[in-house]
């Protein structure tokens, strides 16, 4: 029987993990076509950045209402009524270019985002065994991210003009509730109401609060600017998905050797030489030629790769300093404001780019990295280290795909 079920858990992760990736891959299409298109449009020279505000922000209102969905119609249904979202939005930019149409069904989408990733990590977590949890969880991240990759790449063996990228994101988002739907999986308890402490949060790390405040901001901006950047910059469309692509693969490349690393050193000596890393990649972004184009590549991806650094960093800081009973609502006072962030700062990306023009956005996460970099700097000098020994492991997160499963989790799962 404890082989049966240990199979069918095993089938069912998968599963959740299948119809994640194949959202990654329509999220993917669309993060590149939508501001390479408004870009390329006439559009007011505000859209692209609204766009991905929109998209922040509807993240947030995605935080606020997925636990009462959930509880109300459970886990299968809620994920089937965030698909019908993401269908819906990108059904709406397949009607034509109407940039306030668009601006609203990224904002959809942004609330449906949220949702989706609320659902599977939930999900995730109560079908794992305890023995590989972490494991399972790293690989939903990674699996998550290149898919957005591999969206990116397809996106540039497409026509740009017309409505082929919407309707193979509708395409994708639909062969994503497959395998949910097919599961025979029981789904999770009811979630329990949990509130935010940021409080609690504030006392036990400030820096990881802090932390989490700037990746928010630093991966919204990078990645939602970076293709618009490019676009008016009259990079291919080929090229524009092509770099999208590469970009994705610095969360393997720079993130897992800066975790490794700050399991071994103090981990607020890492996020310092994190943020001067993405400071370093910013001033090599302002300068290297886009007739450079590798170069270019290798720039953009070390800069993706040391901004999604941060949220990991941090998170794993904040679990070190946190009791295991206020795991839950760490991470979902954590998740919170992250969506703050990740929609203050893009909002003021686009009101000041068209002041100071398409390269606002790479001084605004100089601004950010180095700001968090004297904070920590800082608060080094005013709280002892806390030993190896006593540290949770670095886990591989991405700031993409912050850890949305804790505003819903109902009871903990059996050991």
């Amino acid at each position: 029987m404890g082989g049966t079920q240990r199979a069918s858990s095993l089938f069912s992760i998968t599963a959740i993990v299948v119809s994640m990736t194949f959202v990654a891959i329509g999220n993917g299409i669309m993060l590149a076509y939508v501001p390479y298109v408004l870009s390329h449009a006439g559009a007011p020279s505000w859209t692209p950045g609204a766009a991905v505000t929109a998209i922040a922000f509807g993240g947030l209102i995605g935080c606020v209402i997925a636990g009462p969905v959930i509880r109300r119609v459970g886990h299968a249904r809620a994920f089937s009524c965030s698909l019908a979202l993401v269908i819906i939005a990108a059904f709406l930019v397949a009607l034509g270019m109407h940039p306030l149409v668009w601006v609203l069904a990224r904002g959809i989408y942004g609330i449906a985002g949220n949702c989706n990733f609320i659902i599977a990590q939930s999900w995730l977590n109560h079908a794992a065994d305890n023995r590989w949890r972490g494991k399972a969880m790293s690989f939903f991240y990674m699996t998550y991210v290149l898919g957005l990759g591999v969206g990116a790449w397809i996106f540039g063996r497409m026509p740009a003009d017309g409505n082929l990228a919407p309707l193979v994101t509708i395409f994708v988002s639909t062969v994503a509730l497959l395998p949910i739907g097919l599961t025979k999986l029981p789904t999770p308890p009811a979630p329990a109401r949990v509130s935010l402490d940021f409080p609690m949060a504030w006392r036990n790390s400030p820096v990881a609060l802090i932390g989490v405040l700037a990746s928010g901001g630093l991966s919204m901006v990078v990645q939602g600017f970076t293709p618009i950047y490019a676009a008016t910059n009259n990079v291919g469309q080929a090229d524009v998905a092509l770099l999208m692509f590469v970009m994705q693969f610095g969360l393997i490349f720079v993130q897992y050797p800066l975790g490794t690393l700050s399991d071994r050193i103090d981990r607020r000596v890492v996020l310092v030489v994190t943020c001067l890393l993405i400071t370093g990649a910013a001033i090599a972004a302002l300068f290297v030629s886009f007739s450079a184009f590798v170069l270019l590549m290798i720039v953009f991806a070390l800069w993706a790769g040391a901004v999604e650094s941060v949220y990991s960093i941090a998170n794993a800081h904040a679990n070190d300093r946190t009791d295991p009973e206020d795991f839950v609502p760490l991470a979902s006072t954590l998740l919170v404001a992250w969506s703050t962030s990740a929609t203050l700062v893009p909002l003021g990306v686009t009101a000041l780019t068209p002041v100071f023009g398409p390269q606002t956005f790479i001084y605004a996460a100089m601004g950010v990295a180095l700001a968090y970099a004297a904070f920590v700097a800082q608060r080094l000098r005013l709280r002892e280290t806390v030993p190896p020994e006593a540290r949770e492991n670095f886990e591989l997160l991405s700031a993409q795909v912050p850890n949305a499963g804790a505003l819903v989790e109902g009871e903990k799962a059996p050991e």
